[in-house]
């Protein structure tokens, strides 16, 4: 081995690729293998998302649909399921508020809390909320437990 016969570890170097616009000399100059005219043709063009060649594009023929009603009020869930799980790591004892569902990351400072009846409750717990339902009520009483409404 010599200098005169070095070349790089197979599959390192990737083809050079076509030069474009280096001159009529080259084969690829004037238009530079970009066509004639039209707006493929000039520099700065950029395809827009869902653009179809000046067809009315898709999102713009289908009609828009629905409505949003601006009074809706969201409530962040929690189920029984998931109260039973924090009392059986230890993380509540017996009163579940706001506060503590706040400090173990279950809501957000701004959320309206709805307490849920998914799964069962063995504990006796006091739990204040914005919302129950009734099934969630009956089985946090039906638990020796009490519920207030904020």
């Amino acid at each position: 081995m010599d200098l005169s016969n070095l070349k790089p570890a197979e599959g390192s170097v990737k083809g050079q690729g076509k030069r474009i616009g280096r001159g009529q000399g080259s084969g690829k100059g004037g238009t530079a293998t970009r066509g004639h005219k039209g707006a493929k043709s000039r520099s700065g063009y950029s395809k827009k998302i869902g653009f179809e060649g000046g067809q009315m594009p898709l999102q713009r023929r289908v009609p828009k649909f629905g409505f949003t009603n601006i009074n809706r009020i969201e409530h962040q869930g929690v189920n029984l399921d998931t109260l039973q799980q924090l009392v059986d790591d230890k993380k509540i004892k017996d009163t579940v508020d706001f506060e503590t569902l706040m400090s173990l990351g279950l809501v957000n400072k701004n959320d309206l809390v709805k307490i849920m009846g998914r799964g069962e409750l063995k504990a006796k717990l006091k739990v204040s909320a914005h919302k129950i339902t009734a099934s969630a009520k009956a089985a946090i009483e039906a638990a020796g437990g009490e519920v207030v409404t904020l």
